[in-house]
């Protein structure tokens, strides 16, 4: 049940460009705390998957 709902929230990721060495930034508005880089935006998906289980209850 709680892979369902993180899953669904994983849909309203949000990405942005800020200038640090890794510039894609991407966080889960409904999980907060969980946020991510990446030096391309592929890595910084991929490292918000890995990353969404640190601060999964909404507050």
């Amino acid at each position: 049940m709680i892979s369902e709902y993180i899953n669904a929230a994983m849909k309203n990721a949000h990405y942005e460009i800020i200038e640090d060495e890794e510039p894609y930034y991407g966080e889960i508005p409904e999980l907060r705390g969980v946020w991510a880089t990446g030096k391309i935006l592929e890595e910084c998906r991929d490292n918000l998957t890995e990353n969404r289980g640190v601060d999964t209850c909404p507050q």
